[in-house]
């Protein structure tokens, strides 16, 4: 009963702080909000137009193109090939959006593969 409650309330406070960072960040079509949402298992990074409820680009560890290796590998190699594909887009320049999810591990990786592959924050 106490693991349920100590989960519970590790979601509610994601949920609280992705609600406070999206008052604040929000993505265009010059500058678009790079989001990114981990799981258990993988790792998923997209390009998002929030005047218009488009995505513009995308990557995850589940496509086949994806190397199996270490989790912060894999995160990196979802970091480059958002920025790639972010550069065939005509996209230089993004907010980052963590999605309530800390800056360290594997969201610090992807967000520094994308800067490494020619996006800007």
């Amino acid at each position: 009963m106490a693991i349920r409650k100590a989960k519970a309330a590790r979601v509610q406070r994601r949920q609280r702080v992705k609600r406070s960072v999206r008052k604040r960040v929000s993505g265009t079509v010059a500058r678009p909000r790079l989001t990114v949402f981990r799981s258990n298992r993988h790792i998923y990074a997209q390009l998002i137009d929030d005047v218009h409820g488009h995505t513009l680009a995308s990557a995850s560890s589940l496509e086949k193109v994806q190397e199996i290796g270490a989790p912060a590998t894999v995160s990196e190699q979802v970091g480059r090939r958002l920025a790639s594909r972010a550069r065939d887009a005509g996209i230089e320049t993004v907010v980052l959006d963590r999605n309530g999810y800390r800056y360290q591990g594997r969201v610090k990786t992807v967000a520094e593969a994308a800067r490494k592959g020619g996006l800007t924050f």
